[in-house]
Parts: C-alpha cells; structure tokens; sequence
C-alpha cells in the first residue's frame, strides 16, 4: 500500500502469489507480569519500620515493574480495597512506566479490606496467563485468601505472594497498657498486651503457617516480609522465581 516501507515488504509471499504482501510485526515480550497490591487501610500501618506496609509495597510495585519493562518484559498494575481502585493492563513501553508510578504515587490507602473478592475479579480480568504478584498482608478470612490465590493458578498463571507485615503485628511486642485502634473501622480497645500475647501470637503463627503451606502445596511462591527488610532481599526473591520462568 502507498506510504508502505519497501523493506517491509515480504518478497517471498510475493515470489509465490505474484502480489505485494506488507509484513506487520507485533511486539514480543518475554513475559507477562500483573503486579497486585493491596492499598486498604489496614496496610497504613508503622510501628517497627521506618515506612508503612502501603509505602513498603509500593516501592517493592515501583521496582519490579521497572526492571521488568526494563528488561521488554510487560508489566501491568492493579489496586484494590474493598474493590478494585485501579487496574493498568500490562505493557511492555517506557511510558507505561510512568502511568505505573503515577497510579501508585496518587492512590491513598482506603476503603476496608476485602482481599478475596478483590482477587477473584482482577483474575477474571487477566486475559493472558504470566506472572501475577499480589503484595499484601492478606488480613482477610485465609480460607477464602487462598481460594482466590488458587483461582489464579487455575488460569494457568506463576503466582508469587509478598505477604507484607510490620514486626509489630508478628510479635505483639508492647510493653505497656495501650489503646488499639482499627484502622479500617475505627473501632477501639484498651488492653494490657501481656495478658494476650500468648494467645495473640498462637492464632497469629498458625495464621501465618496456614498460608504458607497453602501456597506451597499449590505450587505458589510464598514470600513473609517485614518492613524492616532491606529491599535488595524482597527484589532477589522476585528474580529466583522470574529466572525459573525464561
């Protein structure tokens, strides 16, 4: 067609059929990640760590996706809550970099948690199967956690899960009288911390071992972090799997 490259052109196509045929090329990418982070109010928490959860994951997001498009991988990026706040399909340009920071940069913490449901609808969404990344605390009923977290293996997806924590919330570790207060519902309560500890950290650990084994019995890489992890760790645990899938 007129405005058409010569070099475009297929000359074998046309050695046969005696007609101009123009090839069209589209862009190849080595792999396919949807990165999930959960922004509801329970991950804008510090106590132990320098940052929140929220702000630890967003630059753990941040950093992926741009080694990931870096590397002509595509990447693509959804929030949620109690909903879905914002979801960017995965591409593989420089640009789509930017729309990636800002989404992240411009989105507060908010709404309550609803982690399950917020999966089941960004896996019904995901179009191409690739490398899906949920950074989360996963504070929701870890029943229907792993439910979903399966729904994404059952697309035929690699999933990997950065389960985000502030040291605080694994050990329960205040040494005076104090007020909790929630953050999603604003609901408070005043108790002395020794006097539940043992039973905070009992429902807490086995919490944690039920996720964990969950995901390892389903082929799922599983990841705890505190924010007091340096990021070079978290990031070296994304490569170990990301090299598994060349």
């Amino acid at each position: 067609m007129q405005g058409d490259f010569i070099k475009n052109i297929d000359w074998k196509a046309y050695a046969k059929t005696d007609r101009y045929y123009v090839k069209r090329y589209e862009e190849e990418t080595n792999l396919i990640c949807n990165l999930i982070l959960d922004i509801s109010k329970s991950m804008d928490f510090k106590h132990s760590g320098n940052i929140t959860k929220l702000e630890y994951g967003k630059i753990l997001a941040a950093s992926i996706s741009y080694l990931l498009i870096g590397q002509n991988d595509a990447a693509g990026l959804a929030l949620y809550s109690d909903k879905i706040e914002d979801y960017l399909i995965p591409k593989s340009t420089r640009l789509h970099v930017a729309s990636i920071l800002k989404s992240l940069s411009t989105h507060s913490s908010s709404g309550t948690t609803n982690t399950a449901a917020s999966l089941n609808k960004i896996a019904e969404k995901i179009k191409r199967r690739g490398l899906v990344i949920i950074i989360s605390d996963l504070f929701d009923d870890s029943s229907k956690v792993l439910q979903a977290l399966k729904h994404f293996r059952y697309k035929g997806n690699e999933v990997i899960v950065f389960q985000i924590l502030d040291k605080v919330e694994m050990e329960f570790s205040f040494g005076k009288d104090a007020i909790f207060v929630d953050k999603e519902t604003a609901e408070e309560m005043t108790t002395m911390p020794f006097q539940v500890q043992k039973a905070y950290n009992s429902a807490f650990s086995e919490f944690l071992r039920t996720i964990k084994s969950e995901c390892v019995n389903h082929n799922i890489d599983y990841n705890l972090i505190d924010t007091t992890t340096p990021f070079d760790k978290a990031i070296l645990n994304f490569f170990k799997k990301r090299s598994h899938l060349n």
